[in-house]
């Protein structure tokens, strides 16, 4: 991972220490406890359990190594602090696409999209086409289906639970 910072709300913060908090205090212990016990029943070389604990003990490290670097690596972003005109990072923005719908979307961070909720990353291709982009704008991006273009309708900066 690199040195990169990477923004995320308040929630998203939470969300990265509450899975930290879990797998060091819940289910590491009690995968360990399981591997222990797998160990105590003899031959390892041919013993399931043992050899899926250690394997799942390996995932749970790599998770809390990545983890911890990207708790180490964030710059929380509350977007009702947030006074600007422009699309930033935590904006919750309508827009008018070219079929003549409103969706709104709140810009979050890299790990915090989530389309049922209308999240998007600062970095997805909508995302981070709306970034500087005002209200009366139209804005271009590029998706699979080729390009697209939408009207920034309404900016607001709202809470992110």
């Amino acid at each position: 991972m690199s040195d990169k910072k990477h923004y995320v709300t308040p929630s998203g913060m939470r969300k990265y220490q509450e899975e930290l908090k879990h797998l060091k205090s819940v289910e590491r212990p009690e995968v360990t406890n399981t591997v222990a016990w797998a160990a105590s029943n003899g031959d390892r070389s041919e013993n399931a359990d043992y050899q899926y604990g250690k394997r799942r003990l390996r995932q749970i490290d790599s998770r809390i190594r990545f983890l911890l670097k990207r708790i180490e690596s964030v710059e929380v972003i509350d977007p009702v602090t947030i006074k600007n005109d422009a699309v930033t990072f935590g904006a919750t923005v309508t827009i008018l696409t070219e079929d003549d719908k409103k969706v709104s979307y709140t810009i979050v961070g890299i790990d915090e999209g989530d389309l049922s909720k209308k999240r998007i990353s600062y970095q997805s291709p909508l995302g981070n086409a709306l970034l500087k982009g005002k209200e009366g704008d139209f804005i271009t991006y590029q998706t699979p289906k080729g390009e697209q273009s939408v009207e920034i309708i309404k900016i607001q900066y709202l809470p992110v639970e």
